[in-house]
């Protein structure tokens, strides 16, 4: 069921919605093209994507749903599992006792619908609607499987007995075993787990307390608190988690690390597992790592202009030292496992070290450092060289001895990509000194180093503004506008002859749980050792004399490049300062 290019001319034709110049244009690259009339129009931005839908809707004789607003029962909304809603862009929102009425971008996927039809053994009625309308449904699965799992929370956590300890009863690893594998505790975690996976956050905090224990989430960079369970909740939690990860369960005075990983709707997603004793019972933090980073590009991670192409010049070389800095958690071992996947080629040996392993990548030689048996990154390292490697990944450089073989690493024909703990690109230098790496070979090895942070990314809910006089006076203080200005036109966000004033910046519209934001964008610096800096390291210069000769040849801050962000409407101007003063 599709319509002709023919019925849709003569549709909008008949609208006047486009001119008939612009049609006939259209049309005719259609010849020459082989594109439908649709797609074309909807690409030049003569119609949106959702009016050309009405118009098939109209056109088709099938009736056109708008969700926005509406609250879908979730007894029906349930009816279709939420991985193929998002993934054919269908919704089910109205049942009777023989139909199922669905909402789609696409009434010809038809696959979606056969499989709705067997798996509900109703009638299918395909009706069109508008993204808009998707994804304001999406969001209803993610609030009502919040309810849905608060209550099965709340039920299991009833069925858990009270491990006492007050009085010395000490509790044997037989017992807190059968505790961890009982019914109750495991659907508990397994619940706390698919939760925290359909929230698409990064990290799990578990953190006993006086009264009750605190289920915290950090999504998109900020902590959020998900649940609160009865206190006799924790230890039993906590067991089933060291379970899990291989932990021993009756060592409650000492910090462990593991991890486990589980499937949840074919997503692999491994657990970076932290137990630390506290005051009132062992504080858990999982790291969420999702096994999906390879086909990631430097694009993707919002890399732009004249830093992309000093990357990728970098990454072209056969030795040298690649660097990303910035404080726990701002996508440093992202940007080099997509640096990594750009260099994973047939003809070339990578090998890395690392603690923990975050990804696993095929074709690349994974290490993980064990410190309690005395191999660490150092002695990694030494080993690594001896196996003819071509590119290094070093985890983190933590201490002089890492530090001074990962450039020597570098001296002696390897390219070596590694992580350092700075506040920007310009200070890894003095750290690097700091270190007792020697100036002479610091600049005879380091090519770039990358300073990065993470800011929240804007949902399509938003809305502009324009800085008044005083706002862009205020900015000015702190970031250097003409450099953005030129950036942006540079990279074509805005026209040759466009000034401040006629760029606009946006801030979220809430709606309800929505705070208008979703997932997060990198801002980025990226410092190259041109001559003129290598001769600031080897006058030992400090860190702004360094970051100001960066600027003079080019480079982007990242305040500046948070600015750049904004301007394309990727974020905003508080986010921004929030993130780079923190």
């Amino acid at each position: 069921m599709s319509v002709e290019d023919n019925q849709l001319y003569k549709f909008i034709l008949d609208s006047g919605l486009v001119t008939r110049a612009d049609l006939d244009a259209a049309k005719k690259e259609t010849e020459s093209s082989k594109k439908r009339l649709g797609d074309i129009l909807v690409a030049q931005g003569k119609i949106t994507a959702d009016n050309l839908r009405r118009m098939y809707a109209y056109v088709l004789g099938i009736p056109f749903v708008d969700l926005k607003g509406k609250k879908v029962p979730f007894e029906v909304l349930s009816l279709i599992p939420e991985p193929i809603a998002r993934t054919h862009n269908i919704i089910a929102f109205k049942k009777t006792d023989t139909t199922l009425e669905v909402a789609m971008l696409d009434v010809n996927d038809l696959s979606a619908i056969d499989f709705i039809k067997k798996k509900v053994q109703l009638k299918i009625l395909a009706r069109l609607t508008d993204v808009d309308s998707v994804r304001e449904a999406l969001v209803q699965y993610q609030k009502s499987l919040k309810a849905e799992f608060g209550d099965i929370i709340q039920k299991e956590t009833e069925s858990i007995r009270m491990i006492s300890e007050e009085k010395g009863e000490a509790v044997s690893e037989e017992d807190l075993k059968k505790i961890a594998e009982g019914l109750p505790v495991v659907r508990i975690v397994d619940t706390l787990v698919k939760h925290a996976i359909l929230q698409n956050a990064s990290d799990i905090h578990i953190e006993p307390m006086e009264e009750q224990v605190l289920v915290r989430y950090r999504i998109d960079g900020l902590l959020h608190d998900a649940m609160v369970l009865p206190r006799q909740a924790g230890a039993s939690i906590t067991a089933r988690i060291k379970v899990l990860s291989n932990l021993k369960l009756d060592e409650k005075r000492l910090p462990q690390d593991g991890r486990f990983k589980v499937d949840v709707n074919n997503e692999k997603v491994s657990f970076r597992v932290s137990i630390l004793p506290t005051y009132y019972g062992e504080k858990t933090v999982m790291r969420l790592l999702r096994e999906n980073i390879t086909g990631f590009t430097l694009e993707y991670l919002n890399f732009h202009g004249e830093g992309l192409e000093r990357i990728h010049k970098a990454l072209k070389q056969s030795t040298g030292m690649i660097l990303t800095t910035g404080p726990t958690g701002s996508g440093k071992t992202t940007t080099l496992y997509t640096m990594l996947d750009l260099l994973n080629q047939p003809d070339v040996n990578i090998s890395t070290i690392e603690d923990p392993i975050e990804y696993q990548m095929a074709r690349i030689n994974q290490t993980q450092v064990r410190p309690e048996i005395g191999f660490s990154f150092a002695q990694g390292i030494r080993t690594l060289v001896r196996q003819d490697p071509d590119i290094i990944m070093v985890g983190e450089i933590r201490d002089n001895e890492t530090a001074a073989l990962a450039v020597n690493a570098s001296l002696t024909g390897h390219l070596v990509l590694s992580t350092l703990h700075t506040n920007s690109a310009a200070g890894a230098i003095p750290r690097l000194l700091d270190m007792k790496v020697e100036s002479f070979l610091l600049v005879s090895t380091l090519d770039i180093v990358i300073g990065q942070r993470l800011v929240r990314r804007l949902t399509d809910n938003k809305e502009r503004y324009f800085l008044s006089k005083d706002e862009f006076a205020q900015l000015k203080k702190i970031v250097d506008l003409d450099h953005v200005l030129d950036a942006l036109k540079a990279d074509k966000v805005v026209k040759p002859n466009d000034t401040w004033d006629k760029i606009p910046f946006y801030k979220p519209v809430a709606s309800g749980d929505d705070d208008g934001f979703k997932s997060r964008v990198g801002i980025h610096e990226v410092l190259l050792m041109t001559q003129s800096i290598k001769e600031l390291i080897m006058k030992t210069s400090t860190t702004s004399a360094i970051e100001d000769q960066a600027k003079k040849e080019g480079m982007l801050t990242m305040l500046e490049d948070g600015i750049y962000k904004c301007a394309a409407g990727m974020t905003t101007i508080e986010e921004v300062l929030r993130v780079i003063t923190e």
